[in-house]
């Protein structure tokens, strides 16, 4: 892990920061001063770390985490997902996509579908996209006045507050790539036929919206990054670096949780097993 704690992290958006995503970086050095073999190495060291603080986690019963993913097509939120989690008990964690609504989770307010996904106590959930897309997507492709989706600022603010003080732990992390880097990974889709099922045209089109679309992450990150449930814009362009991130704060989360195993009610060493 680094030396560095979660409230001083250089990625983590403070409350009430500005945010302008032209100055923060999509790949990065400094935090892992390490070269791609050695930090490969480093990820499975984590990986056991996050295996073992799930393990307890789970044990406990007590807890509950949630994890937030958005990116930008291509930002390599399935990615991150199997390789960060990929060692937790498949009994204590799962994952939630949230995609284009139901007609009847469109009969219903928008978070209605949210909070049915949130963890119980011992489970770990991660939500690839979230109730987030209820403030970018019908933004920047006009789906609603701005007169409904300003309002969600202060609904999912108030929401995520809830969860906090009814004991979620809550992680939200923006894998941030450049422009550059997303031309790549869709021009990879398209030359590589086993990727051929990932590309899908209508992409092209949210990329011709670049620019609307970080207006409206700058904005969401501004606005609802608070100390219960805090932005993480992680430089996502190298895939191995932006897993050693990723891991290095879920261990740091799960770590100052102060978790312990239940206490047992009979004496192991007064026990014995027959053959």
């Amino acid at each position: 892990m680094s030396d560095i704690p979660l409230s001083e992290h250089p990625f983590r958006v403070k409350p009430g920061q500005s945010v302008d995503l032209s100055q923060w970086p999509t790949t990065d050095e400094d935090l892992f001063p390490v070269s791609k073999p050695n930090g490969q190495d480093l990820f499975k060291q984590m990986s056991l770390q996050i295996d073992e603080l799930q393990t307890q986690f789970y044990a406990e019963g007590k807890r509950r985490l949630l994890v937030v993913f958005q990116a930008m097509d291509t930002g390599g939120k399935d990615g991150t997902i199997r390789s960060v989690f990929e060692k937790m008990d498949p009994q204590g964690v799962r994952s939630a996509a949230f995609k284009k609504p139901s007609s009847l989770e469109l009969a219903h307010d928008y978070l209605w579908r949210i909070h049915q996904e949130v963890p119980q106590n011992g489970e770990v959930v991660i939500f690839n996209r979230s109730h987030y897309e209820d403030i970018l997507a019908v933004r920047v492709r006009e789906l609603c006045p701005e007169s409904v989706w300003r309002k969600r600022f202060d609904h999912i603010a108030n929401f995520e507050q809830m969860l906090a003080d009814e004991g979620t732990t809550i992680v939200k992390i923006f894998l941030h790539i450049s422009r550059d880097e997303q031309k790549e990974r869709l021009q990879s889709r398209l030359d590589e036929p086993e990727k051929h099922w990932k590309f899908n045209p209508a992409d092209l089109e949210d990329r011709a919206l670049w620019p609307k679309f970080m207006a409206a992450y700058e904005d969401v990150f501004s606005k609802t990054s608070t100390e219960s449930a805090p932005w993480y814009i992680i430089p996502a362009d190298r895939k191995w670096y932006r897993n050693l991130i990723v891991g290095d704060i879920i261990i740091k989360t799960m770590a100052g949780l102060g978790m312990s195993y239940p206490e047992i009610d009979f004496d192991p060493a007064a026990i014995k097993i027959e053959d």
